[in-house]
């Protein structure tokens, strides 16, 4: 691969799982905790046999509270309301210390046939540590696997995403010179072409992030700086997360203005390189943009429609993102410019982009959500859009063809989703919605004259 190459998020954004949408292929996840002694996990794999229940991921680690014991992650084909599975949790249950099921059954109307969501922004801790790949463990073709001082550092960083909680401070990072360098070489070589390639939006942003968050060659800014102001501007967040999530619980992260970053930063031997997200590509090219409300609400808009998709829709619209938030470009001047992050935070494909190499396309929802693409070298093909705006508006029509019992609304108040099950209740929340605009026109229509509310 190019040494000019970046790739960001493959794994995180793109499903592998092509299921029907019904209750026989509900997953789900679980986690147990064992004592570390011969023939214990083969027991509990016997367990799931014997249900006749198939397990499609196996995951294990030490576990980190309790001494002597092992913490096991199992993903299922089976539904959590099966009556197979319920007996098998209760066997489980006495061959275990704890059990945990992650990923369950909607309870909307006892309806298993939708995969469970988040409703609340503490939900998201359910999830947010049940990676794909990569955290402290790396792949043989990792540029850092056989420096181990390196994996040390990564164990310390997927520790502080293993251990966060929602609303706890995200910990501070004391970076090495050497980091510090790494991140260097590549915040000079992008700022050389920002004025010139990306978008109005993300240049009026980046000098803000200068301004208070830290931003410059000598210092790697630290998340919870950069998502005080982020919240500030936008109302989005952002949570650690030790590598790459699925699509799924990736983009269900957006329906709440939360954004998972990883905080390490790639291997020093190739510092315009990396086979995963870190934290250049997550704060030089996610964090801009997410302070642009228009395009804040395009994260949400896709983030929403995610849940309680099938996987079907799932990997649509991971396609949908891979091509926008990752690989964007827009139109501003009659010129095409890039607001996609995957392209922001490669100095080679920033230049590549906008050359006359790549076909360009106008962005088309239908089209864009089944279009393949590479994730190892330049995209072939990129989508450009008017605006977020109009990006937005188009997701929103396409997600409105996603098949589900109910309609969800985000509440900005309690940061949580509500489930409307009939045209009686959306009626009324739209309503209340009336009603609150209503008098919030009227107490602004009795400011002083000559009074402001920018």
């Amino acid at each position: 691969m190019d040494a000019n190459i970046e790739c960001s998020k493959p794994a995180k954004h793109v499903s592998k799982r092509k299921k029907s949408y019904s209750s026989s292929d509900t997953a789900t996840t679980i986690i147990f905790s064992m004592k570390e002694r011969v023939g214990a996990l083969s027991a509990s794999l016997q367990m799931f046999e014997n249900h006749s229940i198939t397990l499609t991921h196996i995951e294990s680690r030490p576990a980190k509270r309790i001494p002597d014991e092992w913490d096991f992650l199992v993903t299922t084909g089976c539904s959590a309301n099966a009556k197979n599975f319920k007996a098998a949790l209760v066997e489980l249950e006495k061959m275990c210390s704890t059990v945990q099921v992650l990923t369950r059954g909607s309870s909307i109307s006892d309806d298993d046939s939708v995969p469970w969501f988040p409703r609340s922004l503490k939900d998201l801790d359910e999830f947010a540590h049940r990676i794909l790949s990569y955290g402290a463990e790396l792949d043989c073709d990792h540029p850092g696997f056989t420096d181990d001082v390196y994996r040390a550092r990564r164990k310390e960083f997927a520790d502080i995403a293993y251990n966060y909680r929602t609303g706890q401070p995200i910990p501070y990072v004391e970076y090495t010179d050497e980091e510090k360098a790494t991140w260097r070489t590549m915040f000079n070589k992008l700022v050389e072409l920002y004025p010139t390639h990306a978008c109005k939006e993300f240049n009026h942003v980046f000098p803000l992030l200068i301004e208070n968050c830290g931003y410059c060659p000598e210092n790697i800014p630290q998340l919870q700086d950069v998502s005080d102001f982020l919240k500030s501007c936008t109302g989005f967040t952002l949570r650690p997360v030790a590598g790459l999530l699925s699509s799924r619980d990736f983009l269900a992260g957006f329906a709440f203005r939360v954004f998972h970053s990883t905080q390490y930063i790639r291997h020093q031997s190739k510092p315009l390189y990396t086979p995963e997200p870190d934290v250049c590509h997550e704060l030089i090219g996610h964090a801009p943009l997410l302070a642009d409300p228009d395009f804040a609400n395009f994260c949400q808009e896709i983030g929403l429609a995610s849940l309680g998709a099938s996987d079907e829709w799932i990997e649509k619209l991971a396609t949908l993102f891979w091509f926008t938030v990752e690989f964007g470009l827009c139109r501003q001047n009659n010129q095409n410019k890039v607001f996609g992050a995957g392209i922001l935070s490669s100095f080679g494909e920033l230049q590549y982009a906008l050359s006359d190499e790549p076909e360009i396309k106008d962005f088309d929802a239908d089209v864009v959500s089944t279009t393949k693409y590479p994730i190892t070298k330049y995209q072939p093909v990129y989508f450009v859009t008017e605006d977020f705006r109009d990006a937005k508006n188009k997701l929103k029509t396409f997600s409105a063809k996603i098949p589900k019992p109910f309609t969800l609304y985000y509440d900005p108040f309690t940061q949580g989703i509500e489930i409307i099950e009939s045209h009686e209740q959306l009626s009324k929340m739209s309503a209340h919605l009336l009603s609150d605009m209503a008098t919030l026109n009227e107490a602004l229509s009795k400011l002083p004259v000559g009074f402001s509310t920018a």
